[in-house]
């Protein structure tokens, strides 16, 4: 008998695409795929040979299974540069991507029953990471007209005493959705006075857009920053995703439980990639502005290109690099008899028949939308929005 709980997760329905529209491409078709998660350029040089000096320097063995001092050190600098936060090193946990940091941080704080707030529509894995501490997760949903983001009223709404921890994303996945200093504030205060726990991603800080302003929820009082773990990485903003490096910031006894949680399952992240990622924070940025510039570019023409196919509407996301798609005008309508009943089979209709891949919104909490990534070649894109705006089109 399998555990109960392992049976109960969800595959990741973006990865699943991904690997569909993969499969297909090795069969010989021209597939275009929107569901990338990770950028399209190529890891820095600068930090590829810092890997390969690290290799030649014997950096090939275990490290402290919470990571590496020196690179704690460059972690702790970048927060107090870049966020305004001030950490001890044993107030940092460093694990083999973000993605493992938040699972590690949810199973030291998340007990059977307690309940986790999550905004919606939200990144896939949050929920699945509840059920498998045993907690229940409790979405606030947002819309459109609200620029998917919650409020303070919201929040404190959903808040019983069960709860134990909210999960804000900022800038967000799926929607690039980014809370303004004022609306952050507002949140802090009722995480404050609820006296509940914040897990504050934000994975995506670097890429924001407009006049958008990245801010630290942790960083508006002591205490808050006291019940509030900042998770963050390599992996989006130097296109380090393979190296599986991603961090947090926060208590020192959170970071202890985690740490020894960390021991037990992987040891330590990668020797090497940890080198890696100590020449990524510390060394020039430019690489980051570059690539930012581009994907600015990218999203400009996107969402130009949605806004003029009759039945799709998105809004200009603030940050990350998606955009989440509005495709509700278009159920009921049907291709070569095949109905759209909502974002999955709208995926799955638009791979057969258009060769592009996009990921249903389903997987975010939201059947009215699908996922675009703009993480490919401005070719690429184009190509594949031609065929979206061909395949609507046709649709009867």
């Amino acid at each position: 008998m399998f555990s109960e709980i392992a049976q109960s997760i969800s595959p990741s329905m973006t990865l699943a695409i991904s690997t569909k529209a993969k499969v297909m491409k090795a069969q010989g078709l021209d597939v275009v795929g929107f569901g990338a998660g990770e950028p399209d350029f190529d890891t820095p040089l600068r930090i590829k040979e810092a890997a390969k000096k690290a290799i030649d320097q014997g950096y090939t063995k275990y490290t402290p299974a919470s990571g590496m001092p020196q690179l704690k050190e460059a972690i702790v600098k970048k927060f107090n540069k870049e966020n305004g936060l001030s950490y001890q090193l044993d107030e940092i946990l460093v694990g083999c991507g973000a993605k493992h940091v938040i699972s590690e941080i949810i199973f030291c704080l998340v007990n059977a029953g307690d309940e986790v707030i999550i905004p919606a529509p939200y990144w896939v894995s949050y929920p699945e990471m509840v059920k498998l501490c045993g907690g229940v997760s409790v979405f606030v949903k947002s819309t459109q007209e609200d620029n998917f983001k919650i409020t303070a009223g919201m929040l404190k709404e959903k808040i019983t005493n069960k709860t134990k921890l909210l999960i804000l994303n900022s800038p967000s996945n799926p929607t690039g959705a980014v809370y303004s200093r004022a609306e952050l504030k507002a949140l802090a205060q009722v995480i404050e006075e609820e006296k509940i726990y914040c897990i504050s991603d934000e994975i995506y800080e670097k890429l924001v857009y407009d006049n958008a302003e990245h801010v630290s929820i942790a960083g508006f009082s002591r205490g808050l920053k006291d019940k509030t773990i900042v998770i963050n990485g390599v992996s989006k903003a130097y296109s380090m995703t393979g190296w599986r490096i991603g961090y947090a910031g926060g208590a020192k006894q959170i970071i202890k439980i985690a740490s020894s949680v960390q021991s037990h399952t992987t040891s330590n992240p990668t020797s090497i990639s940890q080198i890696a990622a100590i020449e990524a924070l510390q060394g020039p940025q430019d690489e980051v502005a570059e690539m930012k510039g581009e994907f600015e570019k990218r999203r400009g023409y996107l969402v130009e290109k949605i806004g003029s196919i009759k039945g799709l509407t998105c809004i200009k996301p603030q940050g990350a690099f998606y955009s989440f798609v509005d495709i509700s005008k278009l159920l009921g309508k049907k291709s070569n008899g095949a109905e759209i009943k909502g974002s999955l089979s709208f995926s799955e209709i638009l791979l057969n028949e258009a060769k592009v891949a996009v990921v249903p919104g389903i997987a975010f909490g939201d059947d009215n939308f699908v996922r675009l990534s703009y993480a490919i070649s401005m070719e690429t894109m184009k190509k594949g929005l031609d065929r979206i705006e061909e395949f609507v089109g046709g649709l009867k």
